[in-house]
């Protein structure tokens, strides 16, 4: 090949090699538009969200949010149960033994020697479903030739039967404890009763025999009523119920040993004085519900919902460095306040120099916090809400440290009332005012006698059967 043909050659290839980079060149100028289109439209799809994302509705208040999982290095050590509690399992004590032994060698025929229990095996279970008793009482009745009057024979069935109807008190105390404390529906008891005894009865017999239960029990209800009312310290809750469609309030007064509850359409304050009277003379504790304002004796009021309140301010702030700073001081002076109520006042005093330094203390801490407080009152801090709560309710707040064995929130009465608010989410409330009465009525026997420690079913089988006072 000449040197020309050469040159040529090489031109040729020179000039497709810049054809093909002039091809790479535009393919990756049209890349480069596509890209910066492909951003514009990100960006424009993240504005976009971001302003729905500000339209959603929020969850309605009874939807709890997602517990954040800790990190592996956030998770606290795990608690060791008390010595108490380390040991196996007990064994029950048998109703029957049976033994199973061997005699020759099951190989070679042998008899076996050394016989001895080598182990034991339990098998817990319940018995065959006992057939109902059904009595018939035949009362024969004669004619008085002197009296011109028939005479029947005198039969007493108080210990055996509520009223005239015709179940017996330990089925009555049965349907009772299944409705009350396993919050059964009346016709899934109405199920039970038939699928495991076998017996036939009517919606509408139930429900009556329900009724005739509270009021029998009426004595009972009234003296819960009275001990609740002499009661040093009592704490009271509400919360809604439904009487045949119709939007009511259960509302809850207990003690750690009573539990009471009252129907009433009303969520007003003259509720809190028809619960526990005019002049009650303990302590109340509530939440910040202006209904209770009403209460002008001594006021504890719950620092659980007042410092869920503060955290969830502080959500709503994740970057505000003097919100985060002001509830942490607001929330270390409440645990010292708990700490010293625990502790108490110098064992050495005398009771009355003992009440005189809980008040003191009780004032230095309300001092202490109205300081952190105050000087966001009138500003638009976040907190300012609070700080106003504070401001208005500032007596009501370390009540607890004055008066020993009155608690800092009211725990006991959130706890009281969820027996009756999964009962409304099965059943969705009552149909009348006497089935709300006597809803009402059941919880407070059966809730007193479970803070109580005591068998429900029991109690309520002995209180068919006496006149007695069993709380």
């Amino acid at each position: 090949m000449t040197a020309q043909e050469t040159i040529a050659s090489l031109t040729a290839q020179l000039k497709e090699a810049v054809e093909r980079l002039q091809e790479v060149s535009d393919t990756l100028r049209q890349t480069q538009e596509q890209l910066q289109q492909t951003q514009e439209h990100l960006q424009q799809a993240q504005t976009r969200i971001a302003e729905l994302e500000k339209l959603k509705t929020p969850p309605a208040d009874f939807v709890k949010a997602n517990k954040q999982k800790p990190t592996a290095q956030e998770k606290k050590p795990r608690k060791k149960r008390d010595a108490q509690y380390n040991h196996t399992r007990r064994r029950a004590r048998p109703t029957q033994m049976v033994e199973h032994r061997i005699v020759q060698c099951p190989d070679c025929q042998l008899r076996l020697g050394g016989i001895s229990l080598a182990r034991v095996r339990e098998v817990i279970d319940v018995p065959p479903p006992p057939p109902v008793e059904i009595t018939e009482h035949r009362i024969y009745k004669g004619w008085c030739g002197q009296c011109h009057k028939w005479h029947e024979a005198p039969v007493d069935l108080s210990e055996q039967v509520l009223g005239q109807g015709r179940i017996g008190v330990r089925l009555a105390s049965l349907i009772a404890y299944l409705r009350s404390v396993m919050r059964l529906p009346i016709r899934q008891l109405r199920e039970v009763l038939r699928q495991v005894y076998g017996l036939e009865v009517s919606i509408g017999e139930m429900v009556e025999l329900l009724h005739r239960i509270r009021t029998h029990a009426q004595p009972v209800l009234d003296e819960l009523k009275g001990q609740i009312r002499s009661s040093p310290a009592v704490q009271a809750d509400e919360t809604g119920w439904r009487e045949d469609g119709i939007n009511g309030y259960i509302w809850s007064v207990s003690t750690p040993q009573i539990r009471y509850y009252e129907y009433h359409h009303s969520r007003a304050g003259a509720v809190v004085k028809q619960l526990i009277g005019d002049d009650f003379p303990g302590v109340l504790g509530s939440d910040f519900y202006a209904g209770y304002n009403s209460h002008q004796g001594l006021h504890q009021r719950c620092w659980v919902h007042y410092l869920r309140d503060v955290h969830d301010l502080k959500k709503a702030y994740p970057d505000h460095q003097e919100l985060s700073t002001w509830a942490k001081a607001v929330k270390d002076l409440y645990e010292e306040a708990v700490a010293w109520a625990a502790h108490g006042a110098d064992p050495g005093l005398s009771p009355r120099q003992q009440q005189q330094a809980r008040v003191q203390q009780q004032h230095a801490f309300e001092q202490r916090l109205w300081a952190l407080c105050q000087p966001y009152v009138d500003t638009l801090a976040p907190q300012q809400t609070l700080c106003k709560r504070v401001e208005q309710f500032l007596p009501e707040l370390f009540v607890f440290v004055a008066v020993p064995g009155v608690p800092s929130h009211n725990n006991l009465a959130e706890r009281s009332v969820r027996p009756l608010v999964i009962a409304r989410k099965i059943s969705g409330g009552s149909r009348s005012p006497k089935g709300s009465q006597t809803r009402m009525g059941l919880a407070s026997l059966f809730g007193t006698w479970m803070a109580q420690g005591l068998n429900p079913f029991h109690q309520c089988l002995a209180l068919l059967t006496s006149t007695s006072s069993l709380c």
